[in-house]
């Protein structure tokens, strides 16, 4: 893990931590109590407050549902302008003979019963003889009898006759062009004068329409909101009127439910042995509240973020300059001495950083001291090495192009002297410990090609480089021709013919470099002695190729690196060496 990874762990950051969150529990807390001690007293005096609005407008409903009882028992007790007393007449002589209420011409007490009220729209008189039908209404508009429902009205009223009826909220389409929406009102006119019987004697029926409007004049007060509904309904659930378009018509039934968004509240109408129910949108009932809490929530994230940029700060200015020292001991540990810590005060940070700078130039002249003079000795042995495998190789092409020279005797010759020049300028350029890989592969195919001439073309070179391979990436000078050379020696010459085949890939952080060929191979006891003696440097070996190769490369680039031998008996052999990416080293990579 990183300096950025572990500074996130370390202790100042824990005691910010620890610093916010005693800030901010009692913060939340007391926020928390105090905005639902609000909340709830101003849902509790809203939701009274709009109680008491709906039972005010259910007394007014029922005010005025017995004020027009009252119009409809006009019927009876005649008390209106131009009455004359008729307590001793026939009502059934009177509408049968005389089309009259109370001695005035139904026509008249109509008229009286439309202009008693402004919300009355109309008024109709059923006689019950011969179903005669009288009307009248303000606006002089034309009606279709046959669409007026009253005769449904009246087999409703059948079952009780003496009690007055009310119908549900309806269009008076019966009227041409006309939808105004209108509840009714029906009373029977029982003839009284003459003795009681069990089954009332019916002269005729009343019906009047009262304009739906006169709720309006209720409800407005109530300020509902688009998604707020409001039903009237009877004892049997019969929707009376309703602010929602789609509600039950006439007869229809609603059942009212209380849900998580919505708040169901109903006050009694006796009249109707119904109630006025509403159902309130709480959104929309406490959305000043609302606001006011989303204010209180948006002050307290401030209190919080201020709290935390406070803590932030505070950590920071504590964790700084350890996190300086840290990030300067990362640097010695990766080899780096060449770095100091400013000290900037006398406290124990300061006298940390300056014992920091001593240890510092201590490691520096130890240095000097011990790590030079055991560079120089390692540097000397790769020389050693180095000048071991030179002669060898040189011996064996020069004798390879004499073979050549005798066997052949034509122009080859000129193609194997060139081929060995550039191999010489390769060889002999002491300045350069590592090459990229084209130079190496380059060197590696001028020595094939001389191979290839001496042994008549017997032997094949295939080379496999992955697209992900960068041929400008470097490798240690002279690490794959004795490996090349090798192969030849030990695994394709006995067997007469072959190929070596030569592949470069990415793996991770490492560059791959595979050497196989399709010879002889080896058996296990030959394979276990081999790398016996590439694990253990003292151990000799007639393998010089091999072990200088393995020990270059380990010395060069560290300890995870060199080669490894793995070969079937019959079948082949395959050595694998590995090298860092980009100039990376072994210790680099451990540390990584």
């Amino acid at each position: 893990m990183g300096i950025r990874g572990k500074k996130f762990t370390g202790i100042f950051v824990k005691f910010a931590g620890a610093f916010i969150l005693v800030g901010l529990i009692p913060l939340f807390a007391l926020s928390l109590f105090s905005v639902n001690t609000f909340t709830g007293y101003v849902q509790r005096y809203t939701t009274g407050n709009l109680q008491q609005m709906i039972m005010y407008m259910s007394y007014n409903l029922n005010t005025s549902f017995n004020q027009y009882n009252e119009v409809s028992k006009l019927m009876y007790t005649g008390k209106y302008e131009g009455f004359v007393d008729s307590s001793s007449q026939n009502q059934t002589y009177n509408v049968n003979e005389l089309e009259q209420i109370n001695n005035i011409p139904i026509d008249s007490f109509l008229k009286t019963v439309l202009y008693s009220d402004n919300y009355i729209s109309s008024v109709y008189f059923v006689r019950e003889r011969d179903g005669k039908l009288y009307y009248q209404e303000k606006e002089n508009r034309g009606m279709d009898a046959e669409l007026l429902p009253y005769k449904a009205w009246l087999r409703q009223m059948r079952d009780n006759p003496s009690k007055v009826a009310i119908f549900p909220t309806h269009a008076d389409d019966y009227f041409f062009t006309s939808q105004r929406k209108v509840f009714t009102i029906g009373r029977s006119l029982i003839d009284i004068s003459g003795k009681v019987t069990a089954e009332p004697k019916i002269v005729g029926t009343l019906f009047m329409d009262v304009d739906a409007t006169i709720f309006g004049q209720f409800f407005q007060e109530l300020n509902l909101g688009e998604k707020d509904e409001l039903y009237l309904l009877d004892g049997s659930g019969n929707v009376y009127f309703s602010n929602r378009e789609g509600a039950p018509s006439a007869g229809g039934r609603e059942k009212i439910k209380s849900d998580q968004g919505m708040m169901v509240m109903s006050e009694p109408i006796p009249f109707l042995n119904g109630a006025l129910t509403v159902r309130v949108h709480r959104d929309s009932l406490f959305q000043q509240l609302l606001s006011v809490r989303m204010t209180v929530f948006v002050a307290i994230g401030l209190s919080s973020a201020a709290l935390v940029v406070m803590g932030a700060w505070f950590s920071k200015r504590l964790s700084a300059p350890i996190l300086t020292l840290m990030r300067q001991m990362a640097k010695v540990e990766s080899g780096n001495l060449n770095t100091s810590v400013e000290v900037r005060s006398n406290d124990e940070l300061g006298r940390l950083s300056h014992s920091f700078n001593r240890m510092v130039d201590r490691l520096k002249e130890y240095i000097d001291e011990a790590y030079v003079a055991q560079i120089k000795q390692k540097q000397t042995e790769l020389n050693a090495l180095k000048s071991q495998i030179r002669p060898h190789f040189l011996y064996n092409t020069l004798e390879v192009i004499r073979m050549s020279a005798v066997d052949k005797d034509d122009h080859e010759v000129a193609d194997l002297i060139l081929a060995l020049s550039n191999q010489l300028k390769y060889v002999i350029d002491y300045g350069e410990e590592k090459v990229s890989i084209r130079s190496e592969l380059d060197n590696l195919k001028d020595y094939f090609y001389i191979i290839s001439v001496r042994y008549d073309q017997r032997f094949e070179l295939m080379c496999e480089i992955a697209p992900e391979v960068d041929l400008n990436w470097q490798i240690l000078k002279l690490s794959l021709q004795p490996i090349v050379e090798n192969a030849i020696q030990h695994g394709l010459k006995q067997k007469g013919k072959g190929t070596v085949g030569v592949t470069i890939e990415k793996r991770d952080h490492d560059l791959v470099i595979t050497v196989y060929d399709d010879g002889i191979g080896m058996s296990g006891e030959t394979l276990e002695r081999l790398n016996l003696v590439l694990s253990d440097p003292e151990a000799p070996g007639k393998n010089v190729g091999l072990k200088n190769v393995h020990e270059r490369i380990k010395s060069v680039f560290g300890e995870p690196y060199g080669i490894v031998i793995n070969s079937r008996e019959h079948i082949g052999t395959s050595i694998v060496l590995t090298f860092p990416l980009a100039g990376e080293t072994g210790a680099e990579r451990t540390e990584i």
